[in-house]
């Protein structure tokens, strides 16, 4: 599951695949496509050493909505798991003005990672370049397909 909004918003600089704290309910959600990013307003908190992502959603399963006698919250924050010297990191950066750190995609391998990203925002002139660039790309494959 990817959060295209983040990369229309920020300058990302660099990446970090972080673990997350689940509920089994939770892993099944998020396996069955039950998790957003809420249109791209979800964020990481840093507070204390340590990484929390606030205001992803994960929907419970219909199953788990009947099983479960613990209080189900779909937007409660998640903890992240990293090293410390990551943490360290993305602190002295996010101290910096204009930094930021955003969920960039939810991947599973073997276990569940969320990607991580150190940010800059955007400014309006900065998105209609993007833009631009992203038009003058496909015109031109599609150019090149055609020839």
């Amino acid at each position: 599951m990817d959060n295209r909004q983040a990369r229309h918003l920020y300058f990302i600089e660099d990446t970090f695949e972080a673990g997350l704290m689940l509920r089994g309910w939770e892993v099944k959600a998020i396996l069955a496509g039950q998790a957003t990013f809420n249109g791209g307003s979800a964020f990481i908190r840093l507070k204390d050493g340590e990484a929390f992502v606030e205001s992803l959603t994960i929907t419970p399963l219909a199953q788990a909505r009947k099983g479960l006698l613990e209080e189900l919250e779909p937007t409660r924050p998640r903890q992240l798991l990293l090293n410390k010297a990551e943490l360290r990191k993305l602190e002295r950066r996010v101290d910096e003005r204009g930094y930021t750190v955003v969920p960039l995609a939810l991947t599973y391998t073997r276990k569940l990672k969320l990607n991580i990203g150190l940010a800059k925002g955007k400014k309006l002139h900065d998105k209609r370049d993007t833009v631009r660039q992203r038009d003058q790309q496909r015109d031109l494959a599609r150019e090149l397909k055609a020839a």
